[in-house]
C-alpha cells in the first residue's frame, strides 16, 4: 500500500505544480482585451496594406497567446499591461514603393489605458475616420507621454484634435503637410493645453517665418526641430525659456532677425543650423550668456563669422565643418573662446600657418583642422602650449612633422594624434625620447614622399596602450619589421603597415595579443613563412593582409579553424603548396574574402571552398591549378564574385555557378583550357555584372533565350565559337564592354544593336562577320572603342560614324567593387574614450579587375589595360573587303586616338579634314588603292607616332619633315611608285624633269595616270592583236590546221572531264 500511497502523493504535487506554473503563465500575459485590440490593428493594416507587400506585423497571431511577447509590443513587467507600441513603417511597402493612404481608427487604441509611447510614423495616416480621431483617442489614453506621427499626410487640422494629450512630453510631426490654411491657430491651442511637453519635432513642413509667433506660448519646451522648412529668417522666436536645444538644418536664412533673437533665449544651450545658408549673422547670437554647443557644418557663413564669434564666453563646442572659408585664419575673434573644450574646421580650405592666438585656448582638448592647406612646421606653432589637448587631427594638410613629435612631449592628456598626408620630417635638435603621453591612436600615413633618412618614429617604444596604428605609405627604407609593436601594446586592435618598405621575416610576439584583428602589411619585402603559431598568437585575428611581398610556404593549418577570420589576402606572393580542405576556414566560417592570387597554389581545387556559405569574394586567379572543376557549388552559397582564372584547369565548364548564389555579379574563368559549350546560366542570371570565359577552348554557338538585365561586361574573346549574334544581346542595355574576337562567329552586325546604349566597348575582330555595317552602329554615341578587323565586312564606309564623340569613361577601365565592409573591429572597445565621431577605416574587396583591349597597329599588338582605356578611343576597320572612299565627315572625329583602314579596297583621296584628328596617335592606310597626294596638312598632327600609307597608288611629294613626321622612315611611304620625297630614295627633282613631267591637266588630284587613256589605248592594242591572229590564219594553210586541231583537241578534253565528273556526282547523290 505505502508504495501505491506515495505514487498517488507524488502525482498530486505534479499536477499541483503544473497548475501554479499554468497560473503564473497566465498571470504573466497580456490582457486579452487588449491581445485582441492588437490582432484587430493587424487586420486594419492588412486591409490597407498593397497585396503582396510584407507583412511587418507577422508575429502577431492569435495563437500565440502572450502579446508581451509580440514585437513592436512592450508590457508593464508588473502590471502587464501594453505600455509601448512601436507601428512605424507597418503600411509602408520599401520594396515597391507602393502608398497606400489610410484613415485613423482611434477606437483599436482605446483599451490600452495605460499606454506611455505610440509611433504611428511612416505610415500614409491622412486623417481619422468620422468621430475616431485623435480627439477620441485623447479622452481614454490619460498616460500617453510620446507620440511619433512623422512621415504621414497629417494638415492642419490635426493641431487641436492634439490638444486633449495633456500628459505628452514629446510630440513628432515631421514630414507632414500642413499648408497654413489655419493660419497655425492650431498652435496657440496645443501651447494653451501640453503644459507638459518637453520635446516638439516640426522638421521638413514648409512652414515659413509666420509659424513664430505661434510657438511662443510652448514655455515648457527644451528641445525644438524646425529643420528643412521655409524660413527666411525674418521674424525672432521669444517666449521659449525654458528652450535648451534647438534645430535649424537645413534652411536658407536671407534675414538675420531669427539668428540674433537666439541671444534672448536664457537657456537655449545647443544650436544645431548645419546645411544652412545664412547671409547674415548678426551680434545678437554673440549676446548669449548660455550658448555652449554650436554646430554649423555644412553650412554657408559669412567670411567675417570667425571675428565676430568671441563674444560668446560660455561656449564649449563649436564644429564648422566643411564651411569653405577659403582664407587665412583670423587672427582675432574666434581666439577669445577661452571655455572653448572642442574645435572642429576642417574641409574649409583655409590657407597659411596657424594662428599664434590658438596658444590662448587653455581648455581646448579637441582640435580638428584637417582637410585644409595649411602649412609650415608644425613644432613650431602654439599647439605645444594645449596642455589639455587629447585629441589632434591635422591630417591632410602641407604641414611639416617633426618625427620624433618631440613638441608634443609634454602634452601628457594627448590620446590620439592623426597628421596622414602631411610630411615627416627629421628632428632639427634633441629631444628627450620618453614623452609624458601614452596615445591610443596613432595615424601619419602616407607622410613620406620620399625615403626618410631618420627613420622610423622612436617615440613609439615607450608607447604601451596603443590600440591604432597607421603608418602606411612611407618610405622607411631599409627598417625591419617593427614586432616590438607587438609586444609593448598588448592592447593592440589595429595595424597598417601597407607600402612602407619594410624587410626581413614576419616576426611575431612571445606572447599573445588578444585583442588585435586588423594586420595590413601588405606592399613590403616581407619573406619566408607565416608562422605557423599565428592563430594563438593572434587568437581574435579578423583581417589578415599580406599581399605584394615575398612570402613562401602555405597558408598555416589553423586557418582552417579559426572562426574569426573574414578577409584573407595573401596575393602576389611566392607562396606555393597544394592546397586541401583544412588549409581553409570550414562551411559556417566568418570568411567573406579569400583571395589568393598570382601565387603557385597547385593541385586541384578543394571543394570545399565552394561551398563557404558566408564566402562573397573567391579570387584563385593566376596560379597552377589543375583538372576539372567538380559541380559542388552549394544552393546556399553567397558568392558575389568567383575568379578562377589564368590556371590549367580543364574539362567543361563547371555547371551549378549560375544556381549557386542570389548575388553573383561576377564570373572569371579565363585563361584555362575549359572546353565545350557555354551553358545557358552563364546568361541566365538577375544580378551578373561581369562574365569573362576568353582564352579558353570554348565552341558552339551562343546561349539564346537568356535575361541578365545588368550585365555589362562581356569577354568571350579566344575561343572556338560560331554562329550568329543571337537576338537575346538585344536585352542588354546596361552592356558597357562586348568582346568577341578570335572566334569563328558569322552572319551582319544584327540592326538591333543600338539597342546597347550604353556599350563603349565593341570588338568583333578575327571572325566571319560579313555584309555591310549597319547606320544603326552609328547611334552608340558612348561608342570608343570599336574594332571590326579581319572580317568580311564590304560595302561603303558609313559617313555616319562621324558622329561618335569618343568621350572618356572609368565604366570601361575597371569593373566597381561590388561590397564593402567597416573594419569597425569593437567600437565600444576601441573608441569608448573618444567623445566624438572618428572616421573608420572601410576594408574594400581588392578584386583588380581591368578590362582589356588589344589592338593592331602596323603589324603590331599593343594592349591597353585599365586606367589609360577611360581616355583610349580607337576606330579599326582592317583587313576586311571596303569599297570607295573615304568619308570626308570622319575628319570629325577629333577625339580619336587610333584609325586602322589597311588591307581593304578602298579608292579615291586621302581626306585633308584628317588634319583635324588633333588627338589621333595611330593612322594607318596601308594596302589599299588611295590615289593622289598626301595632304601637307597632316603634319600639324603633333601626337601621330606611328603612320602608315604605304602600297596604295599614292603620288607627289612626301609630307614635309617635321614634328612627328620627320620621325617616320620609309617603312610608311613604300610601295607607292610616284611618291617622291624624303624619307623615299626618289628625288622629286628627277621624277618631275620637263623630259619626263606629266602636263598639269594630269597631275592633280588624280595622279600620274589618266584611267581613261589607258583603258582607250589598251582595246585599241587588243583588236590589232586579235585581227592579226585571223590574217595570219587566212595566209597560211598549215598554221590555220594546227589551229583547229587544236581547238577540236581542247573540246574533246572538256566533253570527258564532263562526263566522268557527272558520273561521279551521280553516284554520290544517290
Amino acid at each position: 500500500m505505502k508504495p501505491n500511497v506515495m505514487k498517488m502523493r507524488q502525482m498530486w504535487v505534479w499536477m499541483l505544480l503544473m497548475a501554479l506554473s499554468f497560473l503564473n503563465d497566465r498571470s504573466h500575459c497580456c490582457l486579452d482585451e487588449e491581445r485582441i485590440s492588437l490582432l484587430e490593428i493587424k487586420a486594419w493594416f492588412n486591409h490597407a496594406r498593397a497585396a503582396g507587400s510584407y507583412d511587418q506585423l507577422q508575429g502577431w497571431d492569435k495563437e500565440h497567446f502572450n502579446c508581451c511577447n509580440w514585437n513592436r509590443v512592450v508590457c508593464d513587467n508588473t502590471t502587464n499591461r501594453v505600455i509601448e507600441l512601436y507601428l512605424s513603417e507597418v503600411n509602408y511597402d520599401y520594396l515597391n514603393a507602393v502608398e497606400v493612404d489610410l484613415d485613423l481608427n482611434a477606437s483599436l487604441f482605446l483599451p490600452f489605458k495605460e499606454l506611455e509611447i505610440l509611433d504611428l510614423s511612416v505610415n500614409q495616416l491622412v486623417g481619422g475616420l468620422k468621430n475616431q480621431g485623435f480627439q477620441v483617442l485623447a479622452s481614454e489614453l490619460r498616460n500617453l507621454k510620446e507620440l511619433y506621427l512623422s512621415y504621414n499626410k497629417f494638415n492642419d487640422s490635426i493641431l487641436s484634435s492634439l490638444s486633449g494629450f495633456s500628459t505628452l512630453k514629446s510630440l513628432d510631426l515631421s514630414y507632414n503637410k500642413f499648408t497654413e490654411s489655419t493660419g497655425f491657430n492650431g498652435f496657440q491651442v496645443l501651447a494653451s493645453r501640453l503644459r507638459n511637453l518637453k520635446e516638439l519635432y516640426l522638421s521638413d513642413n514648409n512652414f515659413n517665418d509666420s509659424v513664430f509667433s505661434f510657438l511662443s506660448g510652448f514655455s515648457s519646451l527644451k528641445s525644438l526641430d524646425l529643420s528643412g522648412n521655409r524660413f527666411t529668417g525674418s521674424t525672432g522666436l521669444n517666449g521659449l525659456k525654458n528652450l535648451e536645444t534647438l534645430y535649424l538644418n537645413l534652411n536658407d536664412f536671407k534675414e538675420s532677425v531669427l539668428i540674433e533673437s537666439l541671444g534672448a533665449l536664457p537657456s537655449l544651450k545647443t544650436l544645431h543650423a548645419t546645411d544652412s545658408n545664412f547671409k547674415h549673422v548678426g551680434k545678437g547670437l554673440c549676446n548669449s550668456s548660455s550658448l555652449e554647443k554650436v554646430f554649423l557644418n555644412y553650412s554657408s557663413l559669412p567670411t567675417t563669422f570667425l571675428r565676430n564669434i568671441g563674444h560668446l564666453s560660455t561656449l564649449k563646442v563649436l564644429s564648422l565643418t566643411d564651411v569653405d572659408f577659403n582664407s587665412t585664419l583670423p587672427a582675432q575673434g574666434w581666439c577669445e573662446l577661452k571655455n572653448l573644450e572642442q574645435l572642429s574646421l576642417s574641409r574649409n580650405n583655409l590657407k597659411g600657418v596657424l594662428s599664434p592666438c590658438l596658444g590662448n585656448l587653455s581648455f581646448l582638448q579637441v582640435l580638428d583642422v584637417s582637410d585644409n592647406q595649411l602649412e609650415g612646421n608644425i613644432a613650431s606653432s602654439h599647439l605645444t602650449h594645449l596642455t589639455q589637448l587629447k585629441y589632434l587631427l591635422v591630417s591632410n594638410n602641407y604641414f611639416q612633422v617633426p618625427i620624433s613629435f618631440g613638441s608634443f612631449m609634454n602634452l601628457s592628456n594627448l590620446k590620439l594624434f592623426e597628421c596622414d598626408n602631411n610630411e615627416l620630417i627629421a628632428a632639427l635638435s634633441f629631444q628627450p625620447s620618453a614623452p609624458k603621453f601614452q596615445l591610443r591612436v596613432f595615424s601619419a600615413s602616407n607622410c613620406t614622399p620620399k625615403p626618410l633618412e631618420a627613420g622610423f618614429p622612436n617615440f613609439l617604444y615607450s608607447q604601451h596602450d596603443l590600440m591604432f596604428v597607421d603608418l602606411s605609405h612611407n618610405k622607411f627604407v631599409g627598417e625591419p619589421f617593427p614586432s616590438w609593436l607587438f609586444e609593448n601594446n598588448r592592447k593592440l586592435n589595429r595595424l597598417y603597415l601597407r607600402d612602407t618598405s619594410f624587410i626581413g621575416p614576419l616576426q611575431l610576439p612571445q606572447h599573445p595579443t588578444p585583442n588585435l584583428q586588423t594586420v595590413d602589411m601588405s606592399g613590403n619585402n616581407i619573406h619566408g613563412q607565416v608562422p605557423r603559431n599565428i592563430c594563438s598568437i593572434f587568437p581574435r585575428l579578423k583581417n589578415f593582409m599580406m599581399a605584394n611581398n615575398s612570402l613562401t610556404g602555405c597558408i598555416p593549418l589553423c586557418f582552417g579553424n579559426m572562426s574569426s577570420l573574414e578577409y584573407l589576402d595573401l596575393s602576389n606572393n611566392h607562396m606555393s603548396c597544394e592546397l586541401f580542405e583544412h588549409n581553409l576556414p570550414t562551411i559556417g566560417s566568418s570568411l567573406w574574402f579569400l583571395k589568393l592570387s598570382n601565387n603557385s597554389f597547385n593541385g586541384r581545387l578543394p571543394p570545399s571552398v565552394f561551398n563557404m556559405t558566408g564566402l562573397y569574394y573567391l579570387l584563385l586567379d593566376g596560379n597552377k591549378f589543375v583538372g576539372e572543376v567538380l559541380c559542388t557549388f552549394s544552393l546556399e552559397s553567397s558568392l558575389v564574385w568567383l575568379d578562377i582564372s589564368n590556371n590549367l584547369l580543364s574539362g567543361m565548364l563547371p555547371r551549378g555557378i549560375g544556381n549557386s548564389s542570389i548575388f553573383l555579379q561576377g564570373i572569371d574563368l579565363s585563361r584555362n583550357h575549359f572546353e565545350g559549350t557555354i551553358p545557358i546560366e552563364y546568361f541566365n542570371y538577375s544580378e551578373l555584372e561581369f562574365l569573362d570565359l576568353s582564352e579558353n577552348n570554348l565552341s558552339g554557338s551562343l546561349p539564346l533565350g537568356f535575361y541578365t538585365p545588368y550585365l555589362r561586361y562581356v569577354h568571350l574573346y579566344g575561343n572556338r565559337l560560331s554562329g550568329p549574334l543571337p537576338y537575346a544581346f538585344y536585352n542588354l542595355s546596361s552592356l558597357v564592354t562586348l568582346d568577341l574576337g578570335d572566334n569563328n562567329l558569322t552572319g551582319p552586325i544584327p540592326i538591333w544593336i543600338d539597342s546597347l546604349s550604353e556599350l563603349s566597348i565593341f570588338v568583333l575582330k578575327s571572325n566571319q562577320f560579313n555584309r555591310k555595317l549597319p547606320h544603326q552602329l552609328c547611334l552608340l554615341r558612348k561608342l570608343s572603342i570599336l574594332d571590326l578587323s579581319e572580317n568580311n565586312f564590304s560595302g561603303l564606309l558609313p559617313s555616319c560614324l562621324s558622329k561618335l564623340n569618343f568621350t572618356a569613361s572609368d565604366e570601361k577601365t575597371s569593373v566597381e567593387r561590388g561590397m564593402t565592409s567597416g573594419d569597425f573591429g569593437n567600437l565600444e572597445e576601441l573608441f569608448a574614450f573618444i567623445g566624438f565621431y572618428l572616421y573608420d577605416k572601410i576594408v574594400l574587396p581588392e578584386i583588380n579587375t581591368k578590362i582589356t583591349v588589344e589592338l593592331t597597329e602596323k603589324k603590331n599588338f599593343y594592349t591597353y589595360e585599365g586606367g589609360i582605356l577611360r581616355y583610349m578611343s580607337a576606330l579599326d576597320l582592317s583587313c576586311n573587303r571596303f569599297t570607295g572612299e573615304i568619308p570626308i565627315e570622319w575628319g570629325n572625329l577629333s577625339g580619336i586616338y587610333s584609325l586602322n583602314l589597311s588591307h581593304n579596297n578602298l579608292t579615291g583621296l586621302i581626306p585633308s579634314s584628317f588634319f583635324n584628328l588633333k588627338q589621333i596617335e595611330s593612322l594607318d592606310l596601308s594596302h589599299n588603292n588611295l590615289n593622289g597626294r598626301i595632304p601637307a596638312q597632316l603634319v600639324e598632327l603633333t601626337f601621330l607616332a606611328v603612320f602608315n600609307v604605304s602600297y596604295n597608288n599614292l603620288s607627289g611629294r612626301t609630307p614635309e619633315m617635321k614634328n612627328q613626321f620627320g620621325t617616320f622612315d620609309e617603312s610608311s611611304y613604300k610601295g607607292n611608285s610616284f611618291l617622291c620625297g624624303p624619307p623615299l630614295q626618289n628625288s622629286c627633282d628627277k621624277t618631275e624633269s620637263p623630259s619626263a613631267r606629266v602636263p598639269n591637266d594630269f597631275n592633280g588630284d588624280g595622279g600620274f595616270i589618266d584611267m581613261y587613256s589607258f583603258y582607250a589605248s589598251f582595246g585599241v592594242c587588243y583588236i590589232i592583236v586579235v585581227l592579226t591572229i585571223a590574217a595570219v590564219l587566212c595566209i597560211n594553210p598549215h598554221w590555220r590546221r594546227r589551229w583547229f586541231y587544236f581547238i577540236e583537241e581542247c573540246i574533246d578534253t572538256c566533253y570527258c572531264f564532263i562526263a566522268i565528273n557527272f558520273r561521279k556526282l551521280s553516284r554520290f547523290r544517290r
